[in-house]
This record gives structure tokens, C-alpha cells and sequence, in this order.
């Protein structure tokens, strides 16, 4: 029964756990944050085993320090006048790119260089495969009015999700020129989705501004390399995106998960400054072959403040994460995560298995070693479910989840064994008839006593008693009747002494009593008082009849009457015989 009622207890304070983890805001935020952590290192894992190379058909043209550096020296200023991209636009559609995407903002004209302006809108006019960028933000129309945009830059989707794109919508953005807005729809946006310890993990696919939902710059990039179409996006009720023929799972945001390719540096890096004289005719070492590659501009010097942190690496360019992204798609290769119904689902199979580990294992360090290869085991689950299948498996509630199984059910194992300890220890040292202890016991508290007195130099007593006439008692009433009378006579033994006194079945139908630190005068004041009561009681038999049964009563003390077991109890035993020998019913 006691097993089965900890059970009950355990499974109940457990749900109850599980059902406070899971409501607790902050600490789904901390456990969250946790296991973010643990997608890093297992991209990183996966990333040093080599699995998933970068697409060597995207390169990067970098604004590095070098090209800063040249672009300073030879036109004095920072942005670059627009006719130097027009230049080297012309210079590689030469070479027949898949697509030109700039990671940058042509924002604003610059007044003294209207003519260079006009130069790069007409090439965005003249090539269907030139891409840029744009941003949303929520800036005060106080700071910027807000802009309406073209309908052609925007998509349609069909959302029949949970996502509400709240932390996605915006209400103002930073336009470009509006030159290049007019020539082209190829206009993409480049906010990112950072998470609480601001790693960037995900990107959007689409924002939302002014109620309607405008395409991210790497999707429309990579669809273009795969030659699907980004107009027409849904959204199911499982939180999966359609785009042409791919599926991109969107994590509650309404983000998509990005897998990731290497540190930074892992994609064809060419030095915008080598362009740039390439594409003026001039001497340089740039022998790069642009054919039918995704050419992706954007700045890597530290001093023009593009720099993110990504699970690959701290100082991360964010062309680069536009790359990462491009070849997700490529690739059709996003980070899918289990949900957190499944998560709880897995977490609560595990505790239950680490649980019943624990239960059926009885040496402990068996049990732990064998709890922890369970756990590992998940581990190395969700490590090649990740590698192999895309899927996030969360690690973190299951960790947690096991821990706390693996301590309540080592507690409540340790706390049955106590209690079964304990029943094995009670009828081993109990009478089973009286529920006294029995006469084993009595013989080792005896001795613990006299142990104990002769240490302080204190005294005690011991009782031994007897029921008078008891083997005429039985054959009269019969021993059923014997059996009653036997029990009634111990509990009336154990409400008339103290709680410190040891109340035993000596043998048959005799008892005893050991009083600690108790006087000869005290013991024979308590043996009275028990052997009165006793004669007082009417004692209910088998046969629901009624009789009145007397004990005779012996007493001796330690050290008067000895200084031993075996002396006192010889003592207390004469002195019994005395009071049966004088007409019983009496204490000696």
C-alpha cells in the first residue's frame, strides 16, 4: 500500500513540476536561452565533421578593410558614388552571373553625383537579375514619414498558422532610390531576427508592413537561383512555409531556422577594390571566373558596423549570413524544430524510463551509470537527427525532466526501503500476537540499560508479570478467548507506563516491563497502579463475553538487585513466584 500511495504522490508532484516548468515565462525564457546553446555547439559539431559544404556558386564581393582602405584613398569618401557599382555591374554581366545581390542600401540621392545615380538606376533597368536591399524599421513619424511602397514589391501569403508576425511587423521604412524602385521589383529586405542573448540564429522570411508582406532579400536571390517563383506564399497549420517546392519551417516568430555552413570565410571572398579596378581597366590580380555564380555584395570591415554573431562565430559579416541564408535555400536545407507539445511528450517518456531504471536497479552507482547512458543516448539522437534530418530535438526540458525524475525516484525508493527497513525491523523485534517486543529485544535493551546505567551511576528497574490461573483461564474459555485476553492485558500494560519504558512478552503468558531511570520505590509505585487497573478491567473474550483475569508482579532494580541480566532478572523472578506463592494479584 505504501508503495503504491508514493507512487500516486510522485507521479502527482511530478505532473505538477512538468505543468509549473512549462507555465513559468521566465523560465522557459532562461531554459530556452540554454538550449539555443546547445544548437550552437551541435552546428559547430557538425560543422567540424565536414557534412554540409558551401555552395561554391555563391561568392562573396567584400567591402573588407583593404577595399575601405583603397575606396578612402582614391575617392575620398564613404559611400562610394553610384557609377562604380554601375561599372563593375556591367564588368560581370559580362561574365554571365546567376545573379548581382547588393547587401546594401542605395539610400537617398547624393546631389552632387546625380548623373552617377541615373547610372546604376539603368542598370538595375537594363539586367532583370540585379538585386537589392531594403529596410524596415518602427521609427517615429516625427523622425520619417512613412512610405508607401509599389504592390510589386510585396507577396501574398496564405497563413493558416499560429504566427502573427507580431515581432515582425514594422511601421516605417528606410527607403532607397526611388529611381531604382520604379526600375525593378527585385527588392528584397535585409532585417534580421536576433535571439534574447542576441545570436543570430534565424531570419525572416517575409515582414509585414502597412498589412501586407514583403519577401526577404536572400529568399528572393535563392529562388531565383532554383527558378521557382516568391510571389505566392502559405503557411499550414504545422508552421510550414511553401515557396514554389520548397518547405520552410518557421519557428514562432515566424523566422526561419537557418543551418550553417562554416566560420566566416567559408564562401569565395573577392575584395570589392579588385572590382573596382578590374572593372576600370586597370592592373590586378583578380582572375575570378563570375560565370553563372550568385555574386553577393555587402561591407566585412569592422568599421562599417555589418557585423553579427551566428552559432559559427562571434564576428560574422551579415553578407555572409545572406550567403548562409541563400544556401539554405539552395540546399532546401532550414532547421526544422520539434515542437514543445513533442518536447514534453519526449521529456516525460524519458523521466518515466530514467524513473523505472532507478526503481528496478538496486545498486545505486548501476542505476546512475545507466540513467546518465539513457540520457546520453537521447543525445546522440537529437545530435544525428540534426545532422542528418534538419530537426532540432530539444535537449534541455529532457535533461531537466531526468534529473528530476532520477532524484524523486531514488527518494522515494530510498524512502520505501526505509519503511520497508523499518516493517522488517518492527517484525523482528514485535511480538506478532500482543504487538510487544518480544523477547529478544527485551534481552538487548536489558543490556543496553545496565550499560547505561553503570556509565551515568543511575538506576532502573525492571517488572515481570504474570496472569494469574492462565492455563485454567484457557482451558475454561479456550484459547481464542486466551489470545484476547493476552492482547488486552499488553495494551493495558502500555497505557499505564511512560513512553520511555519498554513493554515486552517475556515467554507464554508472562510480561515485562523495563523502567528507565526509575527507583525501587517508583517501579513498585507503577507495578501497583498496573496490577490494580489490571484487576479493575472487565476483559472481553471471543465469545463476546466479559471476565476479570489478575497479574501477579515482580519488580527489581539495578544495582541493588544486581549487576547483571541475569541477576536482576533472577531477582524480579523470585520475587513474581513470591507474590503468586502469597495468594497473587499482588506485586513483590
Amino acid at each position: 500500500m505504501f508503495k503504491k500511495l508514493s507512487f500516486i504522490l510522485g507521479l502527482v508532484i511530478f505532473v505538477i513540476f512538468a505543468f509549473l516548468v512549462i507555465k513559468s515565462a521566465n523560465l522557459n525564457q532562461f531554459i530556452d536561452s540554454i538550449e539555443s546553446r546547445t544548437f550552437d555547439l551541435r552546428q559547430n559539431l557538425i560543422i567540424n565533421e565536414g557534412v554540409r559544404k558551401p555552395n561554391k556558386d555563391i561568392v562573396i564581393v567584400a567591402i573588407d578593410d583593404a577595399s575601405y582602405e583603397y575606396i578612402l584613398d582614391t575617392y575620398g569618401e564613404w559611400p562610394l558614388p553610384r557609377d562604380v557599382y554601375a561599372n563593375i555591374v556591367n564588368y560581370l554581366e559580362k561574365q554571365n552571373p546567376k545573379s548581382i545581390a547588393f547587401d546594401l542600401m542605395f539610400v537617398k540621392s547624393l546631389k552632387s553625383q546625380n548623373s552617377a545615380d541615373e547610372l546604376l538606376i539603368n542598370s538595375f533597368k537594363k539586367y532583370n537579375n540585379i538585386y537589392t536591399s531594403m529596410n524596415f524599421d518602427n521609427q517615429s513619424e516625427d523622425l520619417r514619414v512613412s512610405p508607401i511602397l509599389p504592390k510589386k514589391l510585396t507577396v501574398k501569403v496564405k497563413n493558416d498558422s499560429k504566427i502573427n508576425f507580431e515581432d515582425l511587423t514594422f511601421i516605417n521604412c528606410r527607403t532607397i532610390l526611388d529611381g531604382i524602385i520604379n526600375a525593378t521589383s527585385n527588392i528584397g529586405i535585409i532585417n534580421v531576427s536576433r535571439s534574447d542573448d542576441g545570436v543570430l540564429r534565424k531570419m525572416p522570411v517575409v515582414v509585414k508592413y502597412k498589412d501586407d508582406f514583403y519577401p526577404q532579400l536572400a529568399l528572393k536571390v535563392g529562388l531565383d537561383y532554383v527558378d521557382e517563383n516568391p510571389n505566392d506564399i502559405s503557411i499550414n497549420k504545422k508552421s510550414l512555409l511553401k515557396v514554389g517546392s520548397r518547405l520552410i519551417y518557421l519557428d514562432k516568430d515566424g523566422s526561419a531556422i537557418l543551418n550553417w555552413y562554416g566560420p566566416v570565410g567559408s564562401y569565395d571572398y573577392i575584395p570589392l577594390y579588385q572590382l573596382i579596378k578590374a572593372s576600370n581597366g586597370q592592373k590586378t590580380d583578380l582572375s575570378y571566373d563570375f560565370s553563372n555564380k550568385v555574386v553577393y555584395f555587402g561591407a566585412t570591415a569592422s568599421s562599417l558596423f555589418d557585423i553579427k554573431t551566428v552559432p559559427s562565430g562571434k564576428v560574422y559579416p551579415g553578407v555572409e549570413v545572406q550567403a548562409t541564408y541563400v544556401n539554405n535555400i539552395i540546399d532546401n536545407n532550414f532547421i526544422r524544430k520539434v515542437d514543445r507539445t513533442f518536447t514534453v511528450v519526449i521529456s516525460l517518456v524519458l523521466a518515466l524510463l530514467i524513473a523505472g531504471i532507478v526503481a528496478k536497479i538496486s545498486l545505486p552507482f548501476a542505476a546512475t551509470i545507466i540513467s546518465l547512458s539513457v540520457y546520453f543516448a537521447y543525445l546522440l539522437v537529437a545530435y544525428y537527427m540534426m545532422r542528418f534530418g534538419n530537426i532540432w530535438l530539444e535537449v534541455i526540458y529532457p535533461l531537466i525532466f531526468s534529473i528530476f525524475a532520477f532524484t524523486f525516484a531514488f527518494i522515494i525508493k530510498y524512502l520505501v526501503k526505509s519503511r520497508d527497513f523499518e516493517l522488517q525491523y518492527k517484525l523482528a523485534t514485535t511480538d506478532g500476537l500482543t504487538e510487544l517486543y518480544n523477547h529478544r529485544y527485551f534481552q538487548e535493551q536489558l543490556r543496553m540499560q545496565i550499560e547505561h546505567s553503570k556509565r551515568y551511576e543511575n538506576s532502573f528497574s525492571l517488572i515481570i508479570i504474570d496472569i494469574d490461573f492462565f492455563k485454567k483461564f484457557n482451558d475454561n474459555f479456550g484459547h481464542q478467548s486466551g489470545d484476547a485476553v493476552l492482547r488486552q492485558v499488553a495494551q493495558t500494560l502500555k497505557k499505564n507506563v511512560r513512553a520511555t519504558d519498554i513493554v515486552c512478552r517475556y515467554g507464554g503468558e508472562e510480561m515485562s516491563i523495563i523502567l528507565p531511570n526509575t527507583n525501587n520505590s517508583v517501579a513498585y509505585s507503577t507495578a501497583n497502579k498496573i496490577c490494580e487497573r489490571v484487576a479493575n478491567h472487565k476483559f472481553r473474550l471471543a465469545n463476546n463475553k466479559e471476565a476479570n483475569v489478575t497479574i501477579s508482579l515482580g519488580v527489581s532494580t539495578f544495582p541493588e538487585d544486581g549487576n547483571s541480566a541475569t541477576e536482576l532478572i533472577e531477582a524480579a523472578d523470585k520475587r513474581l513466584y513470591d507474590a503468586k506463592n502469597s495468594g497473587r494479584n499482588q506485586v513483590k
